[in-house]
């Protein structure tokens, strides 16, 4: 019986940081949810992370591309705010492995390594995706 005792004892506080473990990483997810501009291109995406993805929403350089799957394979990185993920790297034609990571509420960079060397692209969150200028 003590030991029953013990080990509920025990248990609890160990269920309480699983708990909030798992809503920070909800979280997390929330807080990369959502629409993203490039910082300098017409091209928007949404970051789906419950469904481990990023699609291409608009791009006004290449319209064909609406609904590409541009990040696939996302899944939260031990740190906060930091997801590892594979992104079609367009030049190459093919995806590679990278980091994303929130430098803050409203900024996603997103870093594909290639080799020895890294690329980043910064995001700014959007509310929504505007229309495209042939679309009013």
């Amino acid at each position: 019986m003590v030991s029953h005792v013990i080990a509920c004892s025990l248990l609890k506080p160990s269920l309480l940081v699983l708990s909030v473990m798992v809503a920070m990483s909800g979280n997390a997810e929330n807080e990369l949810a959502g629409y993203w501009q490039h910082e300098t291109d017409p091209v928007w995406i949404e970051m789906q992370p419950e469904a481990g993805q990023g699609i291409i929403s608009r791009n006004d350089n290449r319209p064909d591309l609406a609904g590409f799957l541009i990040v696939t394979d996302l899944e939260a990185s031990d740190s906060p705010n930091a997801w590892s993920a594979q992104v079609f790297a367009a030049r190459l034609g093919e995806y590679r492995k990278a980091d994303i990571t929130l430098s803050s509420d409203e900024r996603m960079v997103i870093t594909v390594k290639v080799r020895f060397m890294r690329r980043s692209v910064e995001w700014r969150r959007v509310s929504e995706v505007p229309l495209a200028p042939n679309d009013e």
